[in-house]
């Protein structure tokens, strides 16, 4: 390689070593265009394999049919209301917090291809395959709620807490989404191969399911329901439910009064520990 073609290569690759508020800023921009990037990756993913969603949403409308007509005429809510108003929002919040494990996958394939040892050979920001995994998969939650909001209206599913609380009790469901991507980045860098990925279900399916999903816990057995009240899925369903204006079925404990509170303080903890983790494992990848 000549000196003439090195100068135009380092003339191609930015200097954002300074430290002055200009380099500083240059380090902002090239890490939210090159976190832009591997969003576009994403969603180009998203366009060109639309099976992915299919099959992410199959299990929760298959729910939907199960619980709401073949179970549903056999449930109660405690306190009464219609069993398929108080379910849809659970499985609303069961889809964000099963999600991760797909991410998980994604991570693992991308790993065992070779292309994140590919991303991490380029001249680009450390954060911005990390960021631009986070970014891209919240847009994908995105639509495979609005997929499942159709198919609850389609069932007979209203909410009555008007247009601004409805709003809200979605972006809870985001929320806690936007918060589980880095559990699942961090779990994905952590597996060797897909095979092993594969088996996240196991940690997956308990998660979303020992909660308030399907039933209250108060009709669980003590144990079981105090593990279910605590469950951040429990308390972004809780709320979300009280903004539909849907049955909630809320208890006198704490953590179920201040279900509204805890399902913005949740995703805050979680993103507080698995979001630095995730950054960390991905830049001591190979190491």
């Amino acid at each position: 390689m000549t000196n003439q073609t090195l100068d135009m290569t380092s003339a191609a690759v930015p200097d954002v070593t300074d430290d002055s508020g200009e380099g500083m800023g240059q380090r902002l921009y090239w890490a939210m265009a090159d976190c832009w990037t591997i969003v576009r990756r994403g969603l180009t993913h998203y366009v060109r394999q639309p099976s992915n969603i299919a099959w992410q949403l199959g299990f929760p409308i298959v729910a939907v049919l199960l619980f709401g007509y073949v179970f549903g005429s056999a449930m109660s809510v405690p306190g009464g209301g219609d069993y398929r108003e108080y379910l849809m929002p659970g499985l609303f919040g069961m889809t964000m917090a099963m999600s991760f494990m797909n991410t998980a996958y994604l991570v693992v394939y991308d790993t065992a291809k070779g292309v994140t040892d590919r991303f991490r050979s380029m001249p680009m920001a450390p954060s911005a395959v990390v960021t631009g995994r986070g970014v891209s998969d919240l847009v994908g939650a995105s639509l495979d709620l609005l997929v499942l909001a159709v198919m609850a209206l389609i069932v007979g599913w209203r909410s009555d807490g008007g247009l601004l609380a409805t709003l809200a009790a979605f972006a809870l469901f985001l929320w806690l989404r936007f918060a589980l991507i880095w559990v699942g980045i961090w779990l994905g860098l952590l597996v060797p191969n897909e095979e092993a990925a594969g088996s996240l279900f196991a940690v997956a399916f308990p998660f979303a399911m020992i909660s308030s999903v399907f039933v209250s816990p108060a009709l669980m057995p003590d144990w079981l329901g105090a593990i279910a009240l605590w469950n951040p899925v429990s308390s972004t369903v809780t709320a979300a439910r009280e903004l539909f204006g849907n049955p909630a079925a809320v208890g006198d404990t704490w953590i179920e009064q201040h279900a509204l509170l805890m399902a913005v303080v949740w995703p805050l903890v979680i993103m507080a520990v698995f979001l630095p983790l995730a950054v960390r494992r991905f830049q001591n990848l190979s190491r």
